[in-house]
């Protein structure tokens, strides 16, 4: 097992700074500046998303963590039954390419890696 926080930072670094799910570029708590988190949004904050969840036995391994933004993962698990990673990493680019999710808040659409 390792330290969530190490593991969320190398995986923001592997998947360079993108979320797993949207795509969007990512700020990083622990080097963002207070003026920079003062006009970021808390919406792209990354996180530490546990593909298999602790709740249901995910542990802090590299293996089932990914970086996502905060919008992204709070989604997720809000959902009554959540969809398995890759399905809702379809979902959410599907709704992006519609213009429903965190893009339409965005004042230009990214390009997604």
């Amino acid at each position: 097992m390792g330290n969530l926080e190490n593991i969320r930072r190398q995986k923001m670094i592997a998947q360079n700074g993108h979320c797993y799910y949207c795509g969007l570029p990512m700020w990083d708590a622990p080097v963002a500046t207070a003026s920079r988190q003062a006009r970021t949004p808390k919406a792209l904050r990354c996180t530490a998303e546990h593909l298999l969840p602790r709740s249901e036995g995910g542990r802090n391994t590299t293996a089932n963590i990914v970086a996502a933004c905060w919008f992204c993962n709070s989604r997720r698990h809000k959902r009554k039954h959540p969809l398995p990673p890759d399905a809702y990493r379809r979902h959410v680019r599907k709704r992006m390419a519609a213009g429903k999710w965190l893009t339409a808040q965005c004042s230009s659409p990214p390009t997604l890696p």
